[in-house]
């Protein structure tokens, strides 16, 4: 590859990198094609950008960006997601549908260095809709036991008189 392909591929990886809000590093290997292929196109119903690229530059990727990663090793596949939880829990389900591959090796969420466990800690949190929806339903199931005391208030009052 010549170095300005290189210098471009960098270049375009640290732009998906300055919009993301997490970095996952997998290991695909053992993942077929058809697999490859079926995790590529779920990620990118998602939103989620899956790039396969030297070590090398995706480290020199990131280090442009102005965050600090740690050294990677073996084939590597670089999982670029705003929605970091969204990404997790897709690569979480993947693997466990496809024998643990992707293996996730660690990443970056919001600027902090995090390992597989982390990842997976993360996929086991509910998703930004998912929490708003628990959160209109906190405060539902509050305004109906406060609708329901007045209720019963109002039916006292009626007795009462």
């Amino acid at each position: 590859m010549k170095r300005s392909d290189k210098e471009q591929l960098v270049a375009e990886l640290k732009q998906k990198i300055t919009g993301a809000s997490a970095l996952y590093y997998t290991d695909f290997t053992g993942l077929n094609v058809k697999r490859m292929t079926d995790l590529r196109r779920r990620l990118r119903r998602a939103g989620v950008e899956y790039v396969v690229i030297k070590n090398s530059l995706a480290l020199k990727a990131v280090n442009e960006s102005g965050l600090t990663t740690q050294p990677l090793k073996g084939p590597t596949g670089v999982v670029v997601a705003k929605d970091a939880i969204t990404a997790a829990k897709l690569l979480t389900d993947f693997a466990k549908e496809n024998d643990a591959r992707p293996a996730v090796k660690g990443g970056l969420y919001d600027g902090a260095v995090i390992d597989a466990a982390m990842v997976k800690k993360l996929a086991a949190l509910p998703t930004r809709d998912e929490a708003l929806g628990q959160l209109a339903g906190a405060f539902n199931s509050v305004l109906a036991m406060f609708a329901l005391a007045l209720d019963a208030r109002i039916a006292q009052l009626e007795a009462s008189n």
